[in-house]
């Protein structure tokens, strides 16, 4: 795969050059704007960018940036962003490294990126960097530049790759002001909350498949065939939590070929065998049996 972006991760005063590839790739259906016309003639809707002095339509090749003032706009070029000051310009820089948890999951941006030593000149430090994160539970946040703006990311390891993940910067993430539930649940429907999480419980997320995707993949199917698509039923109202838990972790067993087993037994934890009461020639009453004549 084409590297979108060669440079380095500054660690200290450690280089290590990396060549920087996605990490994903999109797979949703793409679709086009139309018009439809009496008759069954379909036209295609197209964006044109318009000049509003002379309102003749623009080339993306002859399209620049400027940024809007009260006294006017100001254009910028690519060329003046490219020789803007940044150490981050051909540079991954570490700015810290912190605990892993500590960072908050809604800071995580689209994208994803592995980073591959180019050469073998690059190899060792790039194995020393991987090393240092791997036997820690820390990761390194980062500094880097791309398309033309500085970016705040995160490095960890992936297996023995090392993966850059974009992250927002921290005056982005808004504070959680949502109203907390204050609603008491037993220890029943939280046993069975725990029997559900541990049924559904699996070592990765091969299989997880995109349903809405496959769906419309069906629908576009059947209607070049000149078929019809039956819509799905609704989902029945949750009424009886307990009564849904428990199909719920039962389906999920089934899922994963296990026996039947209910919510209770899932939830609850083992008592500990009961000890063989001792056998005594004495009477239960502690007093001495008396002998038969």
């Amino acid at each position: 795969m084409k590297a979108l972006w060669n440079g380095a991760i500054s660690f200290g005063l450690v280089s290590v050059p990396v060549s920087v590839v996605p990490a994903t790739e999109r797979h949703a259906v793409h679709f086009r704007q139309i018009h439809q016309h009496e008759g069954g003639l379909i036209g295609r809707v197209r964006n044109l960018k318009v000049c509003e002095l002379d309102g003749e339509p623009v080339g993306l090749d002859e399209i620049g940036r400027g940024y809007e003032t009260s006294t006017g706009t100001i254009p910028v070029s690519d060329a003046e962003l490219d020789a803007l000051p940044l150490p981050t310009a051909k540079a991954i820089e570490i700015v810290s490294f912190v605990p892993a948890a500590s960072i908050n999951p809604a800071a995580f941006g689209a994208g994803a990126y592995y980073l591959a030593a180019p050469d073998p000149i690059a190899a060792r430090p790039y194995v020393l960097l991987r090393e240092a994160l791997s036997r820690t539970s820390r990761v390194a946040v980062a500094k880097f530049a791309f398309h033309q703006r500085e970016r705040l990311g995160l490095l960890r390891v992936v297996g023995d790759a090392l993966v850059l993940h974009g992250l927002r910067w921290p005056d982005e993430i808004r504070e959680a002001d949502v109203p907390a539930p204050t609603v008491d649940v037993t220890e029943d429907e939280v046993q069975a909350a725990l029997a559900l999480a541990n049924a559904m419980t699996t070592d990765t997320l091969e299989g997880i498949r995109d349903h809405y995707r496959d769906a419309v993949e069906e629908l576009l199917a059947a209607k070049a065939h000149g078929e019809r698509t039956q819509a799905p039923e609704a989902p029945a109202p949750v009424i009886d939590l307990m009564a849904a838990l428990e199909a719920s972790v039962q389906k999920a067993r089934e899922a994963r070929g296990e026996t039947e087993a209910t919510v209770h037994e899932l939830g609850a934890k083992k008592k500990p065998a009961k000890k063989a009461a001792k056998k005594t020639t004495g009477a239960a009453d502690g007093r001495t049996p008396r002998r038969r004549a």
